[in-house]
């Protein structure tokens, strides 16, 4: 049941909220998910773990967070010296704790300032999401996307308009909850949704990367698990809604992934392990302990990325598929080179490219389409550059950006940034800022904060060469985007 607009409606409960002006300020004109980035580095520094992320920060900013938990405190204390929070532009903590609004304390009513606009003096992408007009939000291109997904009360039968948010067909249940008649009980219809869900979402991040699609997958994952709940006469269709529910907390976990959500993606893939125990489905769970190694990877977390790459190769081993074992060895290795392991890293790297070599089979799960020599090369240049080998990385970035299918154009743009970044640690700053244009030509198609955060990254390492002139135009570009960003 849909819930009604005064409870709803998330811009009345914080219309009382007062932007961090002051934490704004510091950030100056990076992103908020180079700031982000900024900040993990900071906490690894002084040995904390934090999962900041572009999200976190336009919190901060807009005063929902209005004091930081202690770890952050201390990441922030570190990064801006001398400061104390008040100078951040937080309240002390003891008037944040158990300050929570009474009933009787309703909220203020609308003024001018508000009517006006609250977040004026902000960029754009710093206002909550939920605080954007709504006709601001919509994309004529993704009207679909803005349709809410919707639940027939006392049968937690979930009509197949679910799936509307990722442009997916309706089926007649629709039409009967709509009208008030029962509707019948969960079948193949329901399933091929959710299969069909999990395939668009797929798809679109292939081609556009994850950041616009993040928030319109939630609605058909929970409704993928509402149909779980239902129950369903047939157990061929149970497990097929099992698989299909677990794959697409995968792939929606994948887009808070990709998008520097590491803690919605932990959470996501955490379900879908869940999913795939209580199934016994040994092919989801080896895809959601995949996915974990190399969230692991990114968060910071190398042992627990080895940990888990090998505790899906233990699963994958009897599923027949040589290049979904080749894949979880690179996992491992990405673990192996996030401790510096080298030796480690080697080995697992040989035996991904013998698995790799096998060819492909009729075992090859469905999600493994990415897969091929372009990513092979791709992720071994990410193993050589978590080593500090900047030539060899470059070598084997290049390769992935010759191999690449442009079907998949996120990809293509992220193999060029790593390229990029690679060349400009090896000292070859002119070729890095060709690599770097090309991928700022490609963000016109892929938004993806992984990229973004990789050619800032670059963009500091080439600082230094600016005078040449290929550097000079590769950084009036990107300083361009940041900027508008």
């Amino acid at each position: 049941m849909e819930s009604s607009p005064a409870t709803s409606s998330s811009p009345s409960r914080r219309r009382d909220l007062q932007p961090n002006l002051a934490f704004r300020e510091l950030r100056g004109p990076r992103s908020p998910g180079e700031f982000a980035a900024a900040v993990r580095r900071a906490a690894r520094e002084i040995g904390e773990r934090v999962s900041c992320d572009a999200r976190y920060i336009g919190r901060v900013e807009a005063g929902e967070i209005r004091c930081p938990n202690y770890a952050y405190e201390r990441v922030f204390l570190h990064m801006f010296p001398g400061r104390s929070l008040a100078d951040l532009g937080f309240a002390p903590r003891s008037e944040v704790r158990g300050r929570a609004r009474t009933r009787s304390e309703a909220p203020p009513l609308p003024t001018a300032e508000h009517r006006s606009g609250r977040h004026d003096g902000l960029p754009r992408r710093d206002i909550p999401y939920d605080e954007i007009p709504h006709h601001e939000t919509e994309n004529h291109k993704e009207s679909d996307v803005q349709r809410r997904a919707f639940m027939t009360g006392g049968t937690a039968t979930v009509a197949a308009v679910s799936f509307a948010p990722l442009g997916l067909a309706r089926d007649g249940a629709a039409a009967a909850t709509a009208a008030g008649r029962p509707v019948r009980r969960v079948g193949h219809a329901e399933a091929n949704a959710v299969e069909e869900a999990v395939r668009k979402i797929r798809l679109l991040d292939d081609r556009h990367g994850a950041d616009g699609l993040y928030r319109r997958a939630a609605a058909p994952l929970r409704a993928a698990y509402a149909l779980l709940d239902a129950g369903t006469a047939r157990q061929t269709t149970a497990q097929r809604l099992q698989a299909g529910a677990g794959e697409l907390a995968i792939s929606v976990g994948w887009l808070a992934h990709d998008s520097g959500r590491f803690e919605d993606a932990r959470s996501h893939y955490a379900e879908a392990l869940a999913t795939a125990r209580m199934s016994g489905d040994a092919a989801l769970e080896a895809h959601a302990f995949c996915n974990t190694a190399f969230l692991a990877r990114d968060a910071g977390r190398p042992r627990e990325a080895v940990r888990a790459a090998q505790a899906a190769q233990r699963v994958a081993r009897n599923l027949a598929s040589p290049r979904l074992l080749s894949l979880l060895a690179l996992r491992e290795a990405g673990g192996w080179a996030g401790l510096g392991d080298r030796s480690g890293c080697e080995r697992s790297l040989s035996r991904a490219q013998a698995l790799f070599d096998c060819g492909p089979s009729n075992a090859d799960p469905e999600w493994m389409s990415f897969y091929g020599a372009a990513e092979l090369e791709g992720l071994e240049a990410q193993c050589w550059s978590a080593l500090g080998d900047w030539a060899r990385a470059a070598r084997h970035a290049r390769r992935a950006t010759a191999l690449q299918d442009p079907h998949f154009t996120r990809n293509a743009a992220l193999y060029t940034a790593e390229l990029a970044d690679d060349l400009a640690r090896a000292g070859h700053p002119d070729e890095a800022s060709a690599a770097g244009l090309r991928v700022l030509d490609l963000l016109n198609e892929v938004q993806s904060s992984r990229v973004l955060s990789m050619l800032a990254t670059t963009a500091r390492v080439l600082a230094p060469h600016r005078r040449a002139p290929g550097v000079s135009t590769f950084l009036e570009r990107h300083g361009e985007l940041s900027r508008s960003a």
